[in-house]
């Protein structure tokens, strides 16, 4: 079944989260993922909110930035909120922005060697197994996780350059695409990935999740994204304008899916006024496709 969901970005506020959320539930909207950007919201006291108001929503973290939290508090964070909420936390981790990294002094050297021994320590760890291991970033001295999950969460890799994407399919159990992703680059990072797979012997099924910036409304809407895509990327690709009633939209991210996404979660606009009404429309979108 093709996944669907959408997006509570850090650029709203905290307090802006609780309706949001509700509103999603309400709208058979089967997952609500939250950014960890510096300096705004932590990622998993929010997921841990959004879980305590709904009670179908499953919530994505999209993502933890390894650099910024020792790999054991991410099991802890992950482990507990699993437990206290069986089934609905999709943990993701990444390298975290680059300056906002070097901002708190911890920039990692070599994001690849970090993500190479981060994720499968953390995978570890979730599995409930004891880990020993002393590389260049994480160091784990016989840590073993007194109450892991029952059932380990997969664990989701950020990438976006050929290096990293390879990577996140050697290490991870899916990849996360940022918004402003085209379908034709989630045919090629899908394939990436699935060399890094290849290459580390793992033959189980690789997600692919990406985010999709959305707009419902009429020509005002539209207007909104364009403007919003052209000061990001400098040009429009028509592919990325998503916007229109529930059937335009879920029209328009068909051909992620068909270019092997398997999740696409839909991101407001930042000048989005009503996020419980994006909500509403993002579920609309969800019953259309079948995923609700």
């Amino acid at each position: 079944m093709r996944r669907i969901g959408a997006i509570f970005t850090p650029y709203f506020p905290p307090e802006a989260l609780r309706d949001a959320a509700e509103a999603a539930d309400q709208a058979g909207v089967p997952e609500l993922w939250l950014w960890e950007d510096c300096f705004r919201e932590s990622a998993f006291a929010a997921a841990s909110a959004v879980l305590a108001w709904t009670t179908s929503l499953r919530v994505g973290i999209g993502v933890a930035p390894m650099p910024l939290r020792n790999v054991a508090l991410t099991a802890m964070e992950i482990a507990t909120v699993e437990r206290l909420f069986p089934g609905r936390i999709i943990p993701g981790v990444g390298h975290g922005v680059l300056p906002w990294m070097a901002q708190v002094g911890a920039r990692a050297a070599s994001p690849l060697t970090l993500m190479r021994e981060y994720v499968p320590a953390l995978r570890s760890l979730l599995a409930g197994e004891k880990v020993q291991t002393a590389g260049r970033y994480v160091t784990l001295d016989d840590v073993r996780l007194d109450w892991p999950p029952r059932v380990a969460p997969r664990v989701l890799v950020a990438g976006e350059g050929p290096k990293t994407v390879r990577l996140t399919g050697e290490v991870g159990d899916g990849t996360i695409l940022p918004g402003g992703s085209t379908p034709e680059r989630v045919t090629r990072t899908l394939a990436l990935a699935q060399e890094g797979r290849a290459s580390a012997g793992r033959d189980a099924a690789h997600e692919l999740v990406v985010f999709v910036r959305a707009a419902f409304g009429g020509d005002d809407a539209r207007e909104a994204l364009r403007t919003e895509i052209a000061a990001e990327a400098g040009e429009v690709d028509d592919a990325l304008m998503i916007s229109g009633d529930a059937d335009a939209v879920a029209a328009g991210i068909e051909p992620f899916y068909a270019a092997g996404a398997t999740s696409v979660i839909l991101q407001p606009i930042f000048a989005e006024t009503d996020l419980p009404g994006f909500m509403t429309n993002a579920g609309s979108v969800a019953r259309l496709l079948g995923s609700s």
